[in-house]
C-alpha cells in the first residue's frame, strides 16, 4: 500500500471532491430558488457552459480520485457508486426545465457522488 501512495500523492482528494459536491448542491439549489422567485433570472451561473465545466471538473477529480483508491484498496463499490452519481449528473445536463427537474436530479447525481467519494475515503482509513 506504501507504493501506491508514492504514485498517487492525492491523498486529500476525495474531501476536497466531497467539498466541492457541497457547492455544486449548493448553487443548484440557490438556482432553482433564484429561477422560482425572478422568472427573469439569468447571468453567469445559469449559463449551460457553467455547468458543462463543472460536469468536466467532477469526472475528471472522481477518475483521479476513485481510480485511485481502486489501485489502494481494492474496493470497486466507491467507483460505482461515483460513476452512477456522474452519470445522473450528465443526464440532468439534458434536462431544461425551470420547474426544478434538472436541479433535483443533480442534486441527486452530487449525493450519489459524494456518498461513493465518502466510502473511498473511509475504505483508505
Amino acid at each position: 500500500m506504501v507504493a501506491t501512495r508514492r504514485l498517487f500523492p492525492f491523498v486529500g482528494l476525495d474531501r476536497i471532491a466531497i467539498a466541492v459536491s457541497g457547492l455544486c448542491v449548493v448553487h443548484c439549489l440557490a438556482t432553482a430558488v433564484l429561477v422560482a422567485m425572478m422568472s427573469a433570472a439569468g447571468g453567469m451561473l445559469l449559463s449551460p457552459v457553467f455547468h458543462e465545466v463543472g460536469l468536466v471538473i467532477a469526472i475528471a477529480l472522481g477518475a483521479v480520485a476513485l481510480g485511485r483508491g481502486i489501485i489502494d484498496h481494492g474496493y470497486m463499490m466507491p467507483a460505482a457508486m461515483g460513476a452512477l452519481g456522474l452519470g445522473i449528473m450528465a443526464g440532468a445536463l439534458t434536462i431544461h426545465d425551470h420547474d426544478g427537474g434538472e436541479a433535483l436530479w443533480t442534486v441527486i447525481g452530487v449525493g450519489l457522488l459524494a456518498f461513493g467519494h465518502d466510502l473511498n475515503r473511509r475504505a483508505h482509513g
